[in-house]
C-alpha cells in the first residue's frame, strides 16, 4: 500500500473539485514543492478540532501555482481526485505521511429518476441563487461528486457524502441535501424580500 503525504485541513475536498489554497508553513511548502516537482498527488484529510483526521480523504493534485511570494509561500489551487481510506500514519519526515488503500464504490448504480430529481433542484437551487453555474453531463461517473462540488453543503456532510461507497445511496443522500439548501435558501430570500418593505422581518404567515 502507497504512503502518501497527508494535508490535514478543517476542509473536505471532493473528486473533480478545485479550491484555492494558500501555503505558509515550512512543512507544507516542502510538501507542495515537492509535488509540483514530481508531479504526484498528496493526501488531503478533513481534520478536526482536537487534532484528529477523518479515515477517509481524498488524492489532490496541484492544478495551478499561481504566486509564489518573497517569504516562500504561495497561492495554488488543487483539485480532488481519488478516495482514498487511511490506514495507519506514519513518520519520518516534517509534514504528516500515511499508508493509505483506495476506496472503490459497491455496484449499485443510482436510480434514473433519482439522477433526474437532482439535476432539477440543482437547477432551481441555481436559479434561485441567480448563479450560471452549469451542469455536469449526467453520464459521468463522477456526476454526484460533481454535483457535490458545486454546492456548499458544509463540511460534515460533504465529508459523509465523500464516505460513502455506495453510488445509490450516496444520490438519494445529494437530493437530500440539495433539497434542504434548496428550502434554506428559498427562506432567506423570502425573509429578506419582507424585510425591504419595512425595515422589519415580520413572522412568516404560513398560509402565504
Amino acid at each position: 500500500m502507497p504512503e502518501l503525504g497527508l494535508f490535514p485541513l478543517p476542509i473536505v475536498l471532493v473528486p473533480t473539485e478545485r479550491i484555492p489554497l494558500h501555503i505558509f508553513e515550512p512543512r507544507y511548502r516542502e510538501l507542495i514543492d515537492e509535488c509540483v516537482e514530481t508531479g504526484e498527488d498528496f493526501g488531503f484529510v478533513l481534520s478536526t478540532g482536537d487534532g484528529a483526521v477523518h479515515e477517509i480523504g481524498t488524492r489532490a493534485a496541484v492544478a495551478q501555482v499561481l504566486e509564489v511570494l518573497d517569504d516562500g509561500s504561495m497561492n495554488i489551487v488543487i483539485e480532488g481526485g481519488d478516495r482514498f481510506r487511511l490506514v495507519d500514519l506514519t513518520t519520518g519526515r516534517s509534514f504528516t505521511t500515511g499508508i493509505v488503500e483506495p476506496v472503490d464504490d459497491d455496484d449499485e448504480p443510482p436510480l434514473d429518476a433519482d439522477v433526474e430529481r437532482a439535476i432539477e433542484v440543482f437547477r432551481q437551487l441555481a436559479d434561485a441563487a441567480d448563479s450560471d453555474v452549469d451542469v455536469p453531463d449526467p453520464q459521468s461517473p463522477l456526476f454526484d461528486f460533481e454535483l457535490a462540488a458545486r454546492v456548499d453543503f458544509g463540511v460534515e456532510p460533504k465529508q459523509e457524502l465523500l464516505a460513502m461507497t455506495s453510488p445509490r445511496a450516496r444520490m438519494k443522500a445529494l437530493i437530500a441535501l440539495l433539497e434542504t439548501a434548496l428550502e434554506a435558501l428559498r427562506l432567506e430570500l423570502t425573509l429578506r424580500e419582507r424585510a425591504s418593505r419595512n425595515g422589519k422581518v415580520a413572522p412568516l404567515d404560513p398560509e402565504s
